[in-house]
């Protein structure tokens, strides 16, 4: 199995663990009732906590921001729902996203890196959007009053997430085709609902077919063989061919719409620099537009090759002096490269460009702290963490930067997120106990405990 598909089952797992903390197996083994609101956003909110203890998040804004705005402008054109759309951007390879009860959206990576438009991002996010929306995942649960609790779980579980169809088809056995059927009938649900969003959104509905013509031929090119009921998209092609055939009645001033892809390919830029294979990266960025050499600059810094990557961000900057993005990735390179005179200039430059970058706002607090500045610095990592107050690279910085000014408890308790948050129980357990005999009457404690406990919970089940 690749590790795609094992991460993906594994993400099933999470589902399925988040379900039983609701509806305890013993408790009701035959029959599961209505699933209330209350519900579904307990049951999301317990599944995201799932996800962010075992997966790894994106968390730059030029990425996580352009998601998180890319849904809020769907949204706000889809008729008021009864909770907060919440999207997270994962990084995996895999071409996919999925939504789940809540309100809470995910998108991988690897699907971002390899469609070739907004468009059909939105298209696929529509249709993750009316799962929502309609209700689908609650709704099979309300059905399912005569199946075992314990099967009815790991199949939803497959179902929601993909890659878990196998295990669905296990749990449920051959006398329940009709969960399958409904699969079906939910998915065409989510094509139609999700098209209407796409439109309402003053995208072109081209979008959502060619998105899932990527889905498609990305599938067939990685060597993916799933009967197609099981797939996290069932029947692609057929609901393709449907999909064209509305389009073909619509009206020309719907068909034809343009998008503006420039945020996209910024963020996709950045997507390859930072995680692409380098020879796939490199073939992205033949140009010498100021983007192309940013990107360019990223991949040689990974290689190590620290001449050529300085003269790309050079080269880059001398193209685009006011861009915040090309001037911020120049500066992490130089901070990182150890020409601290240069990355100050830059970060600056960058941060009076946006001062919301907190990416670029972290790498000028480590700067600072570097110099000796610590009070300042820690400012700004505190700046930051209103922002990303899951990432584990900050909180451990921001620690370090305690320690070195004689802040022993707060250190602690710093080193104590970074270790929840970067999925290193052990660490956790030990840098706790240290927080708790050095600063348990702080505020700062307080809320770590209390997070401390919801993540022990999920570790102790998983």
């Amino acid at each position: 199995m690749s590790i795609s598909r094992l991460r993906l089952c594994a993400l099933a797992t999470l589902f399925f663990f988040c379900l039983s903390l609701l509806y305890p197996v013993q408790a009701r083994a035959f029959f599961f009732g209505g699933v209330t609101l209350k519900d579904e956003n307990e049951m999301g909110r317990k599944f995201d906590v799932a996800v962010r203890s075992n997966l790894p998040m994106v968390e730059d804004p030029e990425i996580s921001q352009y998601v998180n705005n890319l849904v809020a402008h769907i949204v706000s054109s889809i008729p008021p729902q009864p909770f907060r759309f919440k999207p997270g951007v994962i990084l995996h390879p895999s071409i996919n996203a999925f939504a789940v009860p809540g309100g809470y959206i995910y998108v991988f990576t690897g699907l971002l890196m390899n469609f070739n438009s907004e468009e059909e991002v939105a298209g696929v996010l529509c249709h993750e959007l009316a799962h929502v929306t309609q209700r689908h995942v609650a709704s099979r649960l309300e059905r399912a009053q005569m199946i075992s609790i314990g099967s009815l779980l790991l199949a939803v579980a497959g179902i929601a997430v993909g890659g878990g169809g196998a295990a669905a088809a296990g749990a449920l056995g051959a006398g329940q085709a009709a969960m399958l059927d409904y699969s079906r009938a939910d998915e065409t649900e989510a094509d139609q609902i999700g098209m209407q969003f796409l439109i309402k959104a003053g995208y072109p509905p081209i979008g959502m077919v060619n998105g899932f013509k990527v889905l498609r031929q990305k599938s067939w090119m990685m060597g993916v063989s799933v009967p197609a009921y099981l797939s996290t998209h069932p029947d692609i092609g057929d609901r393709i061919n449907g999909i064209q055939a509305r389009i073909l009645n619509m009206p020309k001033a719907i068909t034809a719409r343009k998008t503006d892809n420039r945020r996209f390919k910024r963020m996709q830029i950045l997507l390859w620099g930072r995680y692409g294979s380098p020879q796939t990266a490199m073939q992205r960025f033949k140009g010498n537009d100021a983007l192309s050499l940013m990107g360019r600059g990223m991949v040689l810094a990974r290689q190590n090759n620290v001449q050529a990557a300085a003269r790309a961000f050079d080269e880059a900057v001398a193209k685009a002096p006011r861009d915040s993005l090309v001037l911020r990735e120049a500066g992490i390179f130089n901070y990182r490269k150890g020409s601290m005179d240069k990355a100050r200039t830059l970060l600056r430059q960058a941060l009076a460009l946006d001062d919301r970058d907190y990416m670029g706002s972290f790498f000028y607090a480590r700067l600072l702290d570097d110099e000796g500045r610590h009070h300042e610095a820690q400012g700004r990592f505190l700046k930051v963490l209103q922002s990303v107050p899951e990432d584990a690279e900050v909180h451990e910085s921001l620690a370090r930067s305690y320690g070195t000014n004689g802040q022993t408890g707060l250190a602690y308790v710093h080193m104590t997120y970074a270790a929840i948050y970067s999925h290193n129980k052990r660490q956790a357990e030990r840098y706790f106990e240290r927080a708790k005999s050095l600063a348990s009457s702080t505020r700062e404690f307080k809320r770590l405990d209390k997070i401390y406990k919801e993540r022990k919970e999920i570790w102790e089940n998983m």
